[in-house]
């Protein structure tokens, strides 16, 4: 009778002891590539979930941009992931990219102002937009958020990226290497402030980086696809060797989730976020613009409902 239970009791001990892995929630961050600025903020990210939310392992994953980080959370193969609010944008409508599928996304919390680079260097012959006729120029990896911002502003200004020059499609760290090796002559990047890749090339000993103007392709951009685009700049000295401003193009980057993530993990994953943002200005600057002031007004798709709830609490009003 006693080994019977024994045996029972050991039983007992085994389930109990299973319960919280079987009720651990696993969730993945799809993030860009591992020269911007998603990738180390979503390890970062994964790191402070992980520790701090009870039952929760959370890993950052290495992606092409935005558009896969969508395509990813659609088909269930994700459960976070960051993005440029135009491409939500046109997730949530069904548009461009999305033209096969709405993607139900919603926000979990506006994190900080992406910045459109138009990089060259001396030597090249490029000083302004129009002089990238000709040239070989990468316009970011292939379902990647660059991509499409990159199209939109060479667009605005009149130039055809599959006629007027030799098109490449590389992310951060790709065409920083392959401007070093002179095998393109300028490239497009959308990333945080610095940029590793960019202030990476602007060190390489022999190299002079130059950020072209572009600004001037607002006022067509927000015609066409509404008001997502920003005029701002890139201040001087952000980069080794950058003696002056560039204008720019902005659009916010957001930290999304679907309808179908429970309002309790969205809940724990945005007050958790805010509640550590100290150890994610650790990891990269750009975190410091993780704001509640920022939060109503930086995403052009819904909250997720539990997202919002903590903000509320937070004091954030929004509009509706």
């Amino acid at each position: 009778m006693l080994s019977i239970q024994r045996a029972v009791a050991t039983g007992l001990c085994a389930v109990a002891l299973a319960i919280p892995a079987a009720a651990q929630n696993r969730i993945s961050i799809t993030t860009g590539g591992t020269g911007g600025v998603y990738y180390p903020l979503g390890g970062g990210m994964a790191n402070i979930l992980s520790k701090n939310v009870p039952g929760m392992s959370a890993t950052a994953e290495v992606t092409g941009g935005s558009i896969d980080n969508l395509k990813l959370l659609n088909a269930g193969k994700s459960e976070v992931g960051f993005s440029m609010a135009d491409s939500a944008y046109d997730a949530v409508q069904g548009i461009d990219k999305f033209k096969d599928g709405k993607v139900a996304a919603r926000t979990l919390m506006v994190l900080y102002p992406n910045k459109m680079h138009v990089v060259t260097v001396e030597g090249t012959g490029i000083t302004k937009l129009a002089d990238l006729k000709g040239k070989r120029v990468s316009t970011g990896s292939p379902g990647s958020g660059t991509e499409i911002m990159a199209l939109r502003v060479l667009e605005a200004v009149g130039i055809d990226a599959k006629k007027d020059f030799r098109q490449e499609r590389l992310g951060a760290a790709e065409s920083a290497n392959a401007m070093k090796d002179r095998k393109i002559d300028a490239y497009f990047w959308v990333g945080g402030l610095p940029t590793a890749s960019v202030t990476d090339l602007a060190a390489t000993p022999g190299t002079k980086i130059k950020l072209l103007d572009h600004a001037e392709a607002v006022e067509a951009m927000n015609k066409k696809y509404g008001p997502l685009y920003v005029a701002d700049a890139i201040p001087a000295n952000t980069y080794p060797g950058q003696d002056k401003a560039a204008t720019n193009v902005d659009v916010w980057n957001i930290l999304v989730a679907t309808d179908k993530m429970s309002n309790e993990m969205a809940y724990q994953i945005v007050k958790t976020l805010f509640e550590k943002k100290p150890d994610l200005v650790a990891v990269h600057k750009e975190a410091q613009n993780i704001e509640l002031k920022h939060q109503a007004r930086g995403s052009p798709i819904p909250f997720h409902p539990g997202a919002r709830k903590y903000l509320e609490e937070q004091g954030v009003k929004f509009a509706n």
